[in-house]
Order: C-alpha cells, then structure tokens, then sequence
C-alpha cells in the first residue's frame, strides 16, 4: 500500500514576526513566510519605462482617460523576495493568503495573486489575533477575495495620487519645493493653523475671585468652597469671556477687580468670619460608567496621555503585540467585544475583583464612529481566556509591557459594574452688612451685603469599575481641578453656622485655546469623520515630516510654511480642505468597500466632474482654472505697522519696511523655535532690535582698508568685508573677487561683535601647523560646528573657541586616535539583545554615524524615529532586521557605456512598439478571476461631491 503524502501548503502573510508566531500553531506541512508589506505599487512618473512616460499613463501612473486604469511595478527592493515566493510556491499543493483583513491587508493579497499567478488552489484566510485557537478556526473558514476591499483601497490609492499630483506643483511653485498636499493630511494642517490663528488672534482677560476654605463654625477640617454669587449676581470666570477679552453678550456676571477681591478677603477673614451659614444642601446619587474598549483612534488617545507615545509610537507597539500574539488586530473602528470575550473578561474580574464587580448582564457598545469597517472587534487582549499583566510580565518589557497592561485594564473594566456613590452639593451664604464701611473703600461702587458660596463633594460607596482602569481626558481650556475626585464634606445641616479657615485674593488671566496634542487631533479628526483607523498615524507622520508642525512636548506647533499652505488651499482649493467635503469623500469610500459604489464612475466624477444638472467641476477643472495666484500675498502675515512675516525660501524672516522711498526693506531671521502665536509686535520689535535690520559697520581693516560689517543671512549671522569697485573694466571670463566672509560664533551677537572679534575671524582657517608627513592641519569653521582638518581627514572640535587655542600636540593626539563614527575602535554596544532566530547570531545595539542601529554582525538596521535604545525590544530588533534583509543590498548606480546601434530606424521602432504593447498588457492592473466581483444593475451609483 502506497504512502500517503501530506501535501504542502503556503501561508503568506505580510510581516516576518507574524510569520515566526504563526509557524508554531500550524502543523506539518506548512511553509509560512512573509511578503514584508506590499510588493508593488504605483511607480513614480519618472519610473515608468522609457517609451509610457509620454503615454496615457505618464503622468500619474494611472490612465485617466480608460476607466482610471492603474498601472503597477513591483518594488526593487521586492524582486528578490518575489524570486523567493515564486520558489517556494512551486513545491506548493495550497496557497493561503493570510494578511491583515482591512483594505490594506486585502490589497496586499490580491497582488500577490497578481504577481504569483499561482496554478494551486488559493485560499483567503482572515484572523483578528493570533492564537492556536483563532488561527485554527481561520482554516476551518477561508473565504475568496473580497474584490469590494480591494477597490476601496486601490481607489483611495488613486485618489490620493491625483490629488497629490494636481495640486503639490501649485505649492511647489508658489511656496516652496518639496512640499506636498494630501486629501487627510491636509485637512490635519488646517486643523493646527485654524488652532494657532485663534491663540494669535485671542486677547486676554483679568478677573479675580477668592481662594478660601471654610470650616465648622464649632471646628473641623477645612474644605474649599468658590464665591459663586455677589449680591446675587454671578462672579465671572474665565468661561463668560470671549477670545477677545470681552465679557460674552449674553452673560450678566461681575467682573471682579483686584481691590474688589482683596477687600472681601480682609472682611471674611476678619469682621465678617463668622457670619456664615448653610443655605442649601442636595444630595444625589453618583453613578459612573466604564469607557469603551479600545478603538485604534481611543488607544492612540489614551496612549499619548497615560504613557506618552506618540500615535506612532503607539501603533508600532501594537502592532508587535499583535503579531507576538498578546492582542487582537490593533487597526478597528469597532468597541464591540466577540462572546468569548466578554465571557473571558467577566470570569477573571470574578476571579480578580469579586463577584459583586460582575454586572448582571454583559455590556453591549455601540460604535460612535460614522462606519465600522475595518475590522469586527476591539482591540483586546488575545485568546479566549486573557493573560494579565503579571502573567506576561517575563515576556514582555518596556513600552510593550506598558501597553499591553493599558488594553487588559481598559478591556476588563470595560465589563466591570459601574461605580456607585453620592455627590452633596452645598450653597453657603456670608452677611457682609457689618462690614458695608470696609468694603466702601475696596473699589466697590455699592459695599455688597451678601456673597454666596457653593462646594460640593462626592463620595465612592462602591468602586466598580475604578478598581481596575479610570480614562484620562485631554486638558480641557476651563477645567476645574478636583472635580471629579473624591472629597467628602462636613456633616452638617440648613442653617448651620459655618466659619472661614482662610482667604485669599485670586487673580486669573483668561487662557487661548490649547494647542491639539497628537491624541487630541486624532479625536477630533475622527469626530468629523475625516480619515480611518488605518491612516490617523500616517497622516500625523507626514505633517510632521513635512515640517508642517512639530512638537513642543505634547502639543503641535504649525510652522509659518504650514499657514502659507493653508491660505493657498483655502483661498484656491477651498473645496477640497474642506471638513465636510473631505468626511463625504471617506463615506462614499466606504460605500466602494461595501459594494454599494461603482469605483470608476466615482471616480471619473470626482476628477473630470459630474455630468447632470447641479453638478461641480472636477479637480482637474478646478486646477485648470486656478488663474494668478500672488506668491508674495500666499507667504505674507502683517504683524503690526511696517512689519511683515515672509515665508521665504531659506525660512521665515521679518520684512520691516524701509524709512525713505527707494531704500530697501530690511530683514531680520525669525528663530525657529518661536511659535506663530509668540510672534507679537513686542516680540518683532525685540528680534529687530537685537539683530539689526541691516548691516552693520565695525571698521576698516587696517591692514587692507577694506569695510568690515556684520551682516544677518539665511544660515546665520556673519561677518565679512566690503571690497571696493575696481575702475578698469573687468576682462572677458575673469572672475569677480569674493569677499572674506565668517559666520560668527554661537557666543557672538551681530549688534555687539567688535572690530577685533571680526578680523580675527576673518583670518580662519587657521593652519595649526604640519604632520611628520608635511601635510598641514588647519582649524576651522563648518556648517556642523568647529573641526580640524589635514588633507580629507577631519576631526570634529568640542568648543569653538579651540579653533584659535589649540596647538599642534593637541592636535596630533587627536589624529592619532581613530574615528570613532568609522568604527576603528570598537566601542562597547549600548545594549545587548538575544540571538536573532533567523541568523542564529547575537544581536546588540550600536552609535553609528547616523544615529543608533540593530545588527547581527552581518546586518545592520536604523533604529526608526519612534524607537530609542533603552525601550527597544529583541522584538522590535528582529523585525527591523527582517525588514532589512528582505530588501536585499542596496544596488550601486553605474554607468554604463554604450555602442551604436547598427540596427535600422525601422527595425528599432517596430521592435520598441511591441515591446510597449507587450509591457502594457502585462503590467496594467486588471482584476483577476479569482478576485472578481459580479457587478448587477442593483448596484447604487452615488455622485461624489466634488471642490
């Protein structure tokens, strides 16, 4: 009898983590191996072969013209890893795709089809955590592609590249090169310029009130109270002014002034200390309820508060739990937890908490989000029964660690009974008559005779939820602190006398509104319906790495090139940074992923225009019918009289306008570490000061007679020479003499430097003198600081005033160590990791000459922006590895030479045409069978809006 064979299968999924996690819970005869993201995606114009950049797909890589066709190149940095599935699918029976089951991940799998043509069954198979159960229940149900994912996502990829394509250039242009626009991203720069405006535009407001404590009139402990009332009339808080310092038109309250406040406190705390009692007293029950599990938007909120991650930061650590094993699939818009869920989080707070913490029934939550689709779940702790934190407390470290403890909190609370208590609320009222003749000389127009007090205090019976997890809430403009703590008040009754502990007059000046945060941008981008789980934290990245705002601690600052963007887009492109318009583009996405929208009318609709009654010109006609565009108005914010913030091309700079007709205007540098809303007249006036608005005469040159001045210029202050004109008329060809010219040291300001100070600074380099080998060693000056050099060798200086002081032997010594960035002498690494599972070698931590880096010996990886030494992970250091191995070794560009061709015009462009009709029915995307969808007249076709 024959032997049966087990027949082969291959799993694909997209990360080499996710593949080693996997490979353990499948049996004999599966082979699991990792895509690394995607293979291939739209090129660049300028990577299209040769004889398509004059085509219909030239412009975008997409041919707008023949149903948005898109036109794709695998990645060369993915040849070799395509070389390795195509290998390893040939001793395949099965292929089962495994990516991630949102769009993104769907997209994945449909072009591994694309590009394997596999001749095998192919199965899609979808998980939301890695575990044996779950991946063992993901065999049972393998499903077909889902062609209505894979067109949502390959039209947002369109989408995004017209929209990029049409409207960075006008930036380009009109502000400067290299910035881009982006359908999200810059709606998110809108959102912090908008922000910045209103603290630039706010005015502030003085108001004073009281700090005081009241007690028992008998005694007791002291608890805080607020003046509420004056005769009646409310006292004013910061909530009844307006951003422009004024008291709001509807409000009525009593603005108190310093005296006002500084009387009352002298009168209470003296004449009228005793005259209190209690007016009022209600008591009511307190219940609070948990917070949802977590959504990808809530996490990276809570993240950024509780533990200070960035969105980013936020997401990479989720993304290697989840691929570890330890939670489900972090990108989702959902808070509904599965049954096995609830059931395993209401088990262990029986276990952990007590029976009295399980509520009755299980609790349900609905998703505030406008459409759930990426995913069916909340992010959770993975299995069917959940580890707590101490029991992956030896496997996971660091931000890991931290994480994974927030999710467990968050998701057991989020089934635990709500906690119970009692909020009292007590009104105090003081008699002032006795003391009208003090008040009468404390600014008050009329001496108040009653002033009116309220507290309140709440006390927790019963904990609930609290036991486990509490939500932390952004900085709100007007909170008030304690007000949702703990505090009990005195035990007392109506009429029952009260005294005052103390009393204070408090002044207070009204706050701008507070700058967004990185987990508040995101709510409020989801709050309008702008972005999905899958992009908050690309967006985020970009409008950082564009330079459109960086971070001050938490908070985003835009820059001045972000508000040049955003008048452009809202004076010319208004449409399409638009809030509303840019939610309608993600809903009607949405209905492309739900097979309720034709992916090509829309968009044909959205570029080209809709073609019925009402409809609005596409944005190919809205860029078309730009008109002039003033680069000088786009770049340009008055900052007061004569003075003027420019965007220029080197950064932002004051335009001071000149004193006499014809004269030039003078400029002064704005540092970039001054937000736009610290840019006040005062402050403009100050930098003028300080730096001058022109050059600055120091003296002749004794030795030349030449003028030397200091001057401000787009990379810093500096000194340099005024040479004189020559009278003969210069030859043909013969080069213009350049002036001496030296930055000044950090130490040096352009309105103090002295003669001295300049000419020697002008005599750099200075040679310190020569090597055993003649070869001369200078000290000098460079854009990174002081150095030495001796031929091609430098040598980076400590303090810049070595430059003048350092001798020879000094210098020697230095040269006789080697580079310490070349590696010569091999420094201790900064951390020691385990044994890479792939090369069987130990990995460690190392400084590099571009920042810290993970390598085996053999492979070296950067450490990316949200990595740091002391938090990264054996995990993390194994993936950035994998990552890097699969890209393979960078290729070195070469010239090569070449011959003339002896083949006719003829024969050449015959054989070019075929080659181009070949490539482009081979490379053009077209949906495959097994990934096609059957379109029916039912299908509703909606008209999107459109700038």
């Amino acid at each position: 009898m024959a032997a049966t064979t087990t027949p082969r299968r291959l799993v694909i999924v997209e990360s080499p983590t996710k593949a080693r996690t996997i490979v353990g819970y499948l049996g004999d005869g599966y082979d699991v191996t990792a895509s690394v993201g995607h293979i291939r995606d739209l090129p660049q114009p300028s990577e299209l072969p040769a004889d398509m950049k004059k085509g219909p797909y030239g412009r975008f890589a997409v041919d707008v013209d023949s149903d948005f066709t898109p036109y794709y190149r695998v990645d060369p940095d993915k040849k070799k890893k395509v070389t390795e599935l195509k290998k390893l699918l040939k001793n395949a029976d099965e292929l089962y795709l495994a990516t991630d089951e949102d769009r993104e991940g769907e997209a994945i799998a449909w072009h591994l089809l694309e590009v394997l043509k596999p001749k095998i069954p192919v199965k899609r198979m979808v998980f939301h955590e890695i575990t044996p159960e779950a991946i063992e229940r993901a065999l049972e149900n393998t499903r077909e592609l889902d062609a209505d994912l894979v067109d949502a996502q390959e039209t947002r990829r369109i989408l995004d590249r017209l929209y990029g394509y049409e409207v960075s250039p006008v930036l380009w242009r009109k502000v400067r090169a290299g910035l881009s626009a982006g359908r999200v991203q810059s709606v998110a720069t809108r959102l912090v310029v908008e922000r910045e405006r209103e603290r630039m535009a706010f005015v502030s407001a003085d108001y004073w009130d009281l700090d005081i404590e009241l007690a028992e009139a008998a005694g007791g402990t002291a608890f805080k109270a607020r003046l509420e009332t004056v005769d009646g009339t409310k006292v004013a808080s910061g909530r009844d002014f307006d951003d422009r310092g004024q008291l709001k038109k509807a409000s009525d309250a009593l603005v108190l002034g310093e005296p006002q406040a500084t009387s009352l406190a002298s009168v209470l705390t003296g004449t009228a200390q005793q005259a209190l009692s209690v007016t009022s007293l209600e008591t009511k029950p307190y219940t609070r309820r948990p917070a949802a599990p977590f959504t990808t938007s809530t996490l990276q909120q809570e993240a950024g508060r509780k533990l200070r991650m960035s969105a980013r930061q936020a997401m990479r650590v989720a993304q290697s739990l989840y691929e570890n094993g330890y939670i489900t699939y972090m990108r989702t818009d959902s808070t509904q937890l599965s049954g096995q869920a609830m059931s395993a989080a209401r088990s262990q707070i029986g276990e952990l908490y007590g029976a009295e913490y399980v509520p009755g029934k299980p609790r349900l939550y609905g998703s505030k989000a406008k459409a759930a689709q990426e995913a069916h779940e909340a992010i959770r702790p993975s299995g069917d029964s959940f580890r707590t934190p101490a029991q992956v407390s030896g496997a996971l470290g660091g931000d890991e660690f931290r994480l994974y403890e927030l999710i467990w909190k968050r998701t057991v609370a989020s089934q635990m009974a709500d906690a119970k208590g009692s909020t009292a609320t007590m009104k105090i009222g003081a008699d002032l008559a006795a003391a009208s003749a003090e008040l009468a000389g404390g600014g008050w127009e009329t001496a108040p005779a009653k002033a009116g007090f309220t507290t309140s205090g709440t006390v927790i019976t019963f904990r609930g939820f609290l036991a486990a997890y509490e939500e932390g809430r952004d900085v709100e403009r007007y909170s008030e602190s304690g007000k949702d703590g703990e505090s009990r008040l005195p035990d007392v009754k109506e009429g029952d006398a009260i005294g005052v502990a103390r009393a204070e007059a408090d002044g207070h000046t009204t706050a701008p509104p507070p700058r967004f945060t990185e987990a508040s941008l995101v709510k409020r981008l989801e709050e309008l319906g702008i972005g999905r789980p899958s992009t908050y934290v690309a967006t985020i990245s970009t409008i950082q790495d564009r330079g459109y705002v960086t971070n001050r601690g938490n908070a985003l600052v835009p820059s001045w090139v972000a508000f040049s963007v955003t008048r452009l887009l809202e004076e010319h492109f208004a449409g399409l940074v638009d809030y509303q318009f840019t939610a309608d583009l993600e809903a009607q996405l949405d209905e492309i992923a739900g097979g309720r929208e034709d992916r090509t009318q829309w968009l044909h609709d959205f570029y080209f225009g809709g073609e019925g009654e009402g409809s609005k010109p596409g944005l190919k006609a809205v860029v078309d019918d730009l008109g002039d565009i003033d680069a000088r108005e786009i770049n340009t914010v008055p900052i007061a009289e004569g003075i003027e913030l420019r965007v220029g091309r080197y950064g932002p700079f004051l335009e001071i306008a000149p004193e006499k007709e014809g004269d030039s205007p003078g400029r002064v540098s704005v540092p970039d570490d001054l937000a736009p809303d610290e840019l006040t007249e005062a402050a403009a006036r100050e930098l003028i000061r300080t730096q001058g608005t022109g050059d600055r005469e120091l003296g002749p040159d004794p030795e030349t007679g030449h003028t030397i001045v200091a001057k401000s210029g787009r990379f810093g202050p500096y000194v340099t020479e005024v040479l004189p004109e020559s009278e003969e008329k210069p030859k043909r060809g013969a080069k213009k003499p350049k002036p001496r010219t030296a930055s000044l040291f950090k130490s040096m300001e352009p309105t103090t430097v002295t003669l001295e100070q300049a000419l020697r600074l002008l005599t750099l380099p200075r040679t310190v003198g020569e090597d055993a080998e003649g070869t001369p060693i200078t000290a000098q000056n460079g854009r990174y600081g002081p150095y030495l050099k001796k031929g091609t060798d430098s040598r980076s200086l400590e303090r810049e005033e070595q430059i003048f002081g350092i001798t020879l032997e000094e210098a020697l010594e230095i040269y006789s160590k080697p580079k310490q960035r070349r590696g010569a002498q091999a420094a201790p690494p900064l951390k020691e990791l385990g044994e890479d599972p792939e090369s069987k070698k130990p990995v460690v931590v190392k400084d590099g000459r571009f920042g810290p880096y993970v390598t085996d010996g053999t492979t070296n990886a950067t450490l990316r922006k949200d990595d740091s030494v002391e938090g990264i992970t054996e995990t993390r250091a194994f993936e950035l590895l994998a990552e890097k191995r699969a890209k393979g070794p960078a290729k070195k560009t070469t010239t090569r030479k070449t011959t003339a061709s002896k083949t006719t015009t003829a024969k050449k462009t015959a054989a070019k045409k075929t080659a181009a009709k070949k490539l482009a029915s081979t490379s053009t995307a077209t949906k495959s069978t097994a990934a096609k969808k059957t379109t029916t007249a039912a299908k509703k076709t909606t008209t999107p809006k459109t700038p």
